[in-house]
């Protein structure tokens, strides 16, 4: 699976999501994903929602997925640190 997949599912599911999604294998991936959807939400339920975006290519097409999920004031403060 390419990287530019994933991005798509994940933004199709997660609709106005920033989406980068980095791995040259094309099973292993590292998804950073900025969204609104996020808010309250803690760490596990933010993934469910990335699973989710990914389907029946979570497990198959993707064997494993490194994931960074943050609110947009999250990254905001995050990039500003940096």
């Amino acid at each position: 699976m390419q990287t530019s997949e994933i991005q798509s599912l994940i933004e199709s599911g997660l609709p106005g999501a920033h989406v980068e999604v980095r791995g040259s294998d094309g099973v292993h991936f590292e998804a950073l994903v900025v969204c609104d959807a996020f808010e309250n939400k803690m760490t596990l339920a933010r993934h469910r929602l990335v699973y989710a975006a990914l389907g029946e290519h979570l497990g198959t097409d993707i064997h494993a997925l490194s994931l960074q999920t943050f609110t947009p004031a999250e990254a905001e403060r995050r990039s500003s640190v940096s």
